[in-house]
């Protein structure tokens, strides 16, 4: 994912509440089915939920 993402450890770690650093880790997820489903299910969330959030993030 970081290097997807281009987001470092340390970037992650401290701008988790970053709007663009939320934004990079739920596009990644949307396009990445797998860990979409098992970031959903870890979060007692949906996908699509996930993916709605990602489109909010991103307008």
């Amino acid at each position: 994912m970081l290097s997807l993402t281009g987001l470092t450890p340390e970037r992650l770690r401290h701008g988790i509440e970053d709007r663009g650093v939320q934004a990079a880790v739920l596009e990644f997820l949307a396009n990445h089915e797998p860990d979409l489903v098992l970031a959903a299910d870890a979060l007692s969330t949906t996908p699509d939920a996930l993916v709605a959030a990602c489109r909010e993030l991103n307008a």
